[in-house]
């Protein structure tokens, strides 16, 4: 990918051979066409992937990527369209029939036994029926393969005992054990630190070079620089252009997936950082196995600042934020909003002073499905002036109000009574980011606020909180998107096994620091399991 200043730098492992242009497809979708319903999730896609090359599928979430490939692996099947594997027709009537085809699948979750060993897992599946397992023999041959892929995976290993980076390279293990020439990885980094992506490029080059394809779905344009050597773009169910990864710019590729030119960093001048107004102490919260949730975790997060806590998802994020927001009681510590002790105050009282909260689940925490866009406006709000006056809720008000909203966030719906249900995923995630910063908090909880979102929409939600910093708010953003935190944050926290195991400020910290902290371990290659939480106030001043 060519370099720009509002894209990621050059690939330089990526390989564009001018010899490559008639390589044979390894896949052929032409004209593919999937409905669900009125929703026609896939309208007409082409999707032309080279045998011996890294093909990444970009798009938003929501866009028709996980659908498009759970029609290549026979998980759906088509409407309309045309599918060819190696040259050959395919009309797979499910999954097995892919596999026999040569394709194997590895899902942004993983299809793994916890209670099973590495070889158990692999095999599964692919070793007949009557015949007792002959598991040294099933070791070894598991074993070569890892070897001969450079995967560095112990096959008498129980799995649940395994990074998740482990694990998944336990699922690829499998797909090559079946026999796959062609493997498609959905969204394959979300759960990894960066030094696993890192071991994951390593691997799939490794693929490549032996002549056998990848399909990379993905919605980062980083990924895509990183690793892929063409990309086909699509939005909205449509393919909208394919290009060679060395020829195009991230800028170039924003734009075909929204539309329209997108600017992909936002502004962020210096902060000017004022009085601490969400402050915890000492959390603890207890966990599962014995361990904590949470371990005596301090933070503050000041005035004019947006704190970015990173960490790989299950280290205590959801913790902190449910004992943040009033959804838990921790079992020690306290929380204080603007002074006050708030430890006992529920999540209402909570909102009456001040905090404002962007939920990473949307339809569990953040709308009521069956109510209407006015509707969810009003949660949290209904008992304050001027949604209500002398005990009535005024319908008038919130329906003008839910307007002014729809068109200032680009909440895209007919009107303030059409049901929440009825948007889209990253419909639903702005109309609550456009209720809750109507608020004016003191505080914000961002967690995850731009997932499902679209470049363009991302775009629009960081310059909100960067606005919401700048007015003298106080920001707490949780992401499991590492470029999101170091864009946006003025300082870093790191969390593993529920304690701050590191803190930097902005511009002062690599992305391999962070990544080591995030799996527990700092550049000096010294574990940090026993680190303890430090406060963090003032630490940005």
């Amino acid at each position: 990918m060519a370099q720009d200043r509002n894209g990621a730098a050059p690939d330089h492992h990526a390989h564009h051979d001018d010899r490559a242009d008639d390589a044979p497809l390894a896949i052929a979708m032409r004209g593919v066409v999937k409905r669900f319903g009125t929703v026609v999730a896939n309208d007409g896609i082409d999707l032309p992937v080279r045998k011996g090359e890294i093909h990444a599928l970009l798009g938003e979430n929501g866009a028709g990527k996980s659908t498009l490939m759970n029609i290549l692996f026979g998980l759906y099947h088509p409407d309309e369209g045309e599918i060819a594997v190696d040259g050959r027709p395919a009309g797979f009537k499910g999954p097995r029939d892919a596999v026999t085809a040569g394709l194997g699948m590895v899902h942004q979750h993983f299809m793994l036994i916890p209670r099973f060993t590495v070889a158990e897992n692999v095999i599964l599946g692919s070793e007949g029926s009557g015949v007792a397992l002959d598991r040294p023999a099933a070791e070894r041959r598991v074993g070569e393969l890892a070897e001969r892929y450079g995967l560095r995976v112990d096959p008498r290993a129980r799995l649940g005992d395994l990074p998740v980076g482990v694990q998944q390279r336990v699922e690829i293990l499998r797909a090559l054990y079946q026999g796959s020439r062609t493997l498609i990885l959905d969204e394959p980094t979300a759960l990894l630190t960066p030094q696993e992506v890192d071991e994951l490029y390593a691997i799939l080059r490794r693929l490549r070079a032996a002549g056998d394809t990848v399909i990379f779905i993905t919605h980062k344009l980083r990924e895509v620089a990183a690793i892929s050597d063409r990309v086909t773009v699509i939005r909205r169910g449509r393919t909208v252009g394919t290009r060679i990864t060395a020829e195009t710019t991230a800028a170039e590729l924003a734009e075909l997936m929204v539309g329209r030119e997108v600017v992909l960093r936002v502004e962020r001048p210096p902060a000017h950082v004022g009085d601490p107004v969400l402050v915890a102490q000492g959390l603890t919260v207890a966990g599962g196995h014995g361990q904590p949730a949470l371990a005596d975790l301090s933070l503050t997060v000041n005035r004019g600042e947006i704190l970015g806590v990173c960490g790989v998802e299950g280290n205590g994020q959801a913790e902190l934020v449910e004992t943040l927001a009033g959804l838990r009681r921790p079992d020690a510590g306290r929380v204080l909003l603007k002074g006050q002790d708030v430890t006992a105050a529920d999540p209402h009282d909570r909102r009456r002073a001040g905090l404002s909260y962007i939920p990473e689940d949307r339809h569990n925490r953040g709308l009521v499905l069956d109510f209407s866009l006015a509707e969810n406006v009003l949660l949290g709000n209904a008992d304050d002036a001027p949604f209500s006056r002398a005990g009535r809720i005024d319908a008038r008000f919130a329906r003008s109000l839910t307007r002014r909203l729809m068109q200032t966030f680009d909440v895209r719906a007919p009107s303030p009574e059409t049901p929440a249900r009825s948007l889209s995923g990253g419909n639903q995630q702005k109309l609550i980011i456009a209720r809750e910063l109507h608020r004016e908090p003191d505080a914000l909880l961002a967690i995850q606020p731009t997932r499902g979102l679209d470049v363009g929409a991302i775009e629009f939600v960081h310059r909100q909180l960067v606005r919401e910093r700048d007015q003298g708010r106080g920001v707490l953003l949780i992401s499991f998107d590492l470029d999101e935190i170091l864009d946006l944050s003025d300082r870093i926290l790191v969390l593993y096994q529920g304690r701050i195991v590191g803190e930097f400020l902005s511009g002062k910290v690599s992305r391999t620091e962070l990544g080591l902290r995030m799996g527990g371990r700092s550049e000096d290659g010294q574990g940090r399991e026993r680190e303890g939480a430090r406060t963090s106030a003032g630490a940005a001043a």
